[in-house]
């Protein structure tokens, strides 16, 4: 099969240029003719300027140690997470599921969202007022709200769900042999097929519903492997244009089929592709992968370390999430891919110092006694007005990582688990040594 080409960055410049220009020559001032690109890159990807600093509002077993309160607690803490430096917060997928599975003799999972039943917003983290107050004020405290969306998967078939799409009439993947353009879920049996209309206006409308009355300021797409990146954008143009939107894209090279280009390609190469096609930033799972197989130095080869800020602005970095970390609660939740407990500050330090849009875990930031150590990375990095697409100078001839990021106000040196001794081996110039932790494995210099 042959790969598809997708309009490149430096194409999709060129397009927005051609359009402002066609703007300005039927008398459009230069402020209409760039509205609609409001929060949007040059490159037309929605990642707000590049200075959001995201909290990933949850974990795996809220839905067991905060039943139904969630919400609550958000609320309660929306001045906390604002004076901590936020300014977004990723939220929960806020549909109602009642699904359950055996995920030992004696601890069931399900509820969190991933397998939902229908819309309804009566959901385990809290009810339907409460999520509409804990938005809210969150919002008014500056902290943009980001749903997370799940379009593939859908527990269907329930007796007393709103949504009980019927079968074979295309909605469902399991309805025929094409219509579905992407990976399955599990069996795929309960995977929608997003490109029917009537799917595809079911989650449009839901979308624009979250904009009005819960105030999302954008959107985190589940899945991605398992819809066209395409349909993504083309919802987010009809409800949420100039928003912000992240793809989960955790699909490895190995994991395509042999005549797929992907197979060959690098990770960061199937990165890119995605958010070519969605307008999207993505996960860097490139970096991830980095993290759990390669050495310290090798944490430059992530997407946000790419040498084009083209692809550094998209480059949403990671420690864990409820998916690949452990959570507190019932066996620890999910920890597929979870993070070396000694390298856990260490990746801090650096996503937090250089370019890419970092996320912050909830466990690390509030349960497990990292507050005040992200919390000084956080002040550091908007002090230097460090942003996602920041130049950023890897240097060489020294142990572990050491590389200099170019803020807008000033430059941060990170030196982690390197035998770096001394700014002035590699730049001139006044540095003060900002942070120094676990006996000097992780420290950072502010210019």
């Amino acid at each position: 099969m042959l790969k598809v080409h997708r309009p490149t960055r430096i194409s999709l410049v060129i397009r927005h240029a051609i359009a402002c220009a066609a703007a300005a020559a039927l008398g459009v001032s230069a402020v209409a003719a760039n509205a609609e690109s409001s929060g949007k890159s040059g490159a037309g990807v929605r990642f707000h300027g590049g200075d959001e600093i995201i909290l990933q509002g949850f974990h795996w077993n809220v839905v067991r140690t905060a039943e139904r309160n969630w919400y609550n607690i958000l609320q309660s803490k929306a001045q906390q997470i604002s004076e901590d430096g936020f300014t977004a917060i990723w939220m929960p997928v806020p549909w109602r599921d009642n699904s359950s599975w055996q995920a030992s003799s004696d601890t069931r999972f399900g509820g969190e969202g991933y397998f939902w039943a229908d819309m309804d917003k009566n959901s385990r983290y809290g009810d339907d007022g409460q999520l509409k107050q804990a938005a809210s004020a969150l919002k008014n405290k500056g902290v943009k709200v980001i749903y997370d969306i799940v379009p593939n998967h859908h527990d269907r078939g329930h007796s007393n769900d709103s949504l009980n799409l019927p079968s074979g009439q295309g909605y469902y993947r399991s309805d025929c042999s094409s219509c579905d353009d992407g990976d399955p879920f599990m069996d795929g049996g309960s995977d929608f097929s997003t490109a029917h209309p009537d799917v595809y206006d079911l989650f449009k409308n839901e979308l624009v519903n979250l904009k009005t009355n819960y105030s999302a300021g954008g959107f985190r797409f589940d899945f991605v492997r398992g819809y066209a990146p395409e349909r993504i954008s083309a919802w987010m143009s009809a409800s949420l244009d100039s928003g912000y939107c992240v793809g989960e894209l955790w699909k490895g090279p190995s994991e395509y089929p042999s005549w797929d280009w992907r197979h060959s390609a690098s990770w960061q190469e199937i990165l890119k592709d995605f958010t070519d096609a969605s307008d999207c930033s993505v996960f860097d799972f490139a970096l991830k992968e980095r993290m759990q197989n390669g050495s310290i130095s090798d944490w430059r080869y992530g997407l946000n370390g790419n040498p084009s800020a083209q692809w550094r602005e998209v480059a949403v970095t990671f420690v864990d999430n409820h998916d690949t970390g452990y959570s507190p609660g019932p066996l620890g939740g999910q920890h597929h891919w979870a993070l070396p407990d000694w390298k856990r500050k260490m990746a801090y330090a650096y996503i937090l110092s250089s370019p890419g849009t970092p996320v912050v875990y909830w466990p690390h930031m509030y349960d497990w006694g990292m507050r005040d150590f992200i919390r000084n990375l956080i002040q550091l990095r908007k002090s230097a007005g460090v942003k996602a697409y920041s130049g950023v100078q890897f240097h060489d001839g020294f142990s572990g990582l050491v590389g200099t990021t170019s803020g807008s106000n000033g430059k941060l040196l990170f030196a982690i688990d390197s035998n770096f001794s001394s700014p002035n081996q590699v730049a001139g110039g006044a540095w003060n040594l900002a942070v120094n932790e676990d006996n000097g494995r992780i420290r950072i210099w502010r210019q």
